[in-house]
This record gives structure tokens, sequence and C-alpha cells, in this order.
């Protein structure tokens, strides 16, 4: 296969898997041989075992980090600090695309992002939604109330009042606390119900200053 085939294939896939090229008479080893190549050759970026970008000028459309993370584990949607900061709940742009997962805890480091996988209980893969990202691209992501339960979840005295005011949470007027608590549900823990309270008092502290303002 020649490069130009391969770009013809590729199309306006922001990333591609190995699959996608082993349609009809081909022979696979040659295949696996030649995307070696072409990532050594620094044309493609490897994100993964059989996961593939293409490099810039090749590309057409630059993958959304939210879109690599669903690719990199399927089954999978980007929680905690990464849709936080999404939301625009808390202030700073977040290095590390974060999502969960009920297989295996993982971390990969790539030209295209960081990535960290952190696993929770299958029952508790819930409360994600389908987000449009712009380019034709889509990825899986925690509501705003559900990427706030998984942080306090997977964090070590994530339900202490010092913990979630060093989160600096700000437009808190977007949360629906109807929504929170629904979300709390399944975890079916105190510490979370101690976090749900906590924040319920951060709305309405920040709901008084706004008013006094």
């Amino acid at each position: 296969m020649e490069f130009e085939h391969l770009l013809e294939i590729v199309g306006d896939e922001p990333i591609f898997e190995t699959g996608l090229l082993l349609a009809g008479e081909v022979d696979p080893d040659n295949i696996r041989r030649q995307l070696s190549r072409w990532t050594k050759a620094r044309r493609l970026y490897q994100l993964r075992r059989g996961l593939y970008a293409l490099a810039p000028p090749y590309q057409k459309v630059k993958p959304h980090p939210f879109t690599i993370a669903n690719r990199m584990v399927r089954g999978s949607y980007v929680s905690s600090q990464s849709a936080l900061s999404h939301y625009g709940l808390i202030p700073e742009v977040v290095p590390v695309v974060t999502s969960v997962t009920a297989s295996r805890r993982g971390q990969w480091e790539t030209e295209l992002g960081n990535f960290l996988f952190r696993h929770i209980k299958p029952e508790l893969l819930l409360g994600y939604v389908l987000l449009q990202l712009g380019g034709g691209q889509q990825a899986l992501v925690a509501k705003p109330e559900k990427a706030l339960m998984d942080l306090i979840y997977l964090t070590p005295n994530g339900d202490s009042d010092d913990y979630l005011r060093t989160l600096r949470l700000q437009n808190l007027e977007s949360l629906d606390l109807e929504e929170l608590w629904r979300q709390v549900k399944p975890f079916n823990r105190p510490k979370l119900r101690r976090a749900a309270d906590i924040v319920e008092t951060l709305v309405r502290e920040e709901a008084a200053e706004y008013k006094v303002e």
C-alpha cells in the first residue's frame, strides 16, 4: 500500500484503527509493517496498539482529545476534572484527559495528549451524554453532576469541605441539584451524600455573592 492510498482510505477520519485497512485481499503483516514505517517517519501517530492518527500536514481534521479518549478504551466516557473543565465548572485547563471505565485502569502518553482511565464498577457507568465537538466529532462525556460525583468517589477524602473548596468550583448556577442527587443514588455511599450536601452549600453561597454584587 502506498501512503497516498492510505490517505484516500482514511479520508476525513480524525483517528483510525488497523482494521480499516484490512478489508479485501491484503497482507495483514505487510500493512502492519507499513504502519510501523510511517509512524517512524512521523507521518502517523500511534495512539495505542492498532489505533492511529494522521500527523500534520496530512490530517484533514485535528482529533479532539475527548474523541481520542473514547476510542482508546471502548466503553469509557470522559469525566472528573476533564469534563468539569469542559463545562466551565473549574477554572483550570486540565492537561490530562481523565475517563472512567469498567475495564482496567491505564494511562497513555501520546503526541496528541495524555490520557488517564480510572476504574469504576459497571453499574456506575451512567450519567453521560453524547456531545458534539465540532468537525464531525463526538464523544461520550459525563453530565456535569456525574463528573463531579465521579471525581469525589475516586478521590480519597473527596467529600471533605476543604477538598471541595480547593476545586474552586464556579458557574454553579449551571448545576441541576435534582440531577446531582439522582447521580448520588447509584453510588449508595454516605461519602457521596455528604459531598452533595456541601455542593448545595457552595451553590447557595455563590448565589448569595451574586445578589450582593
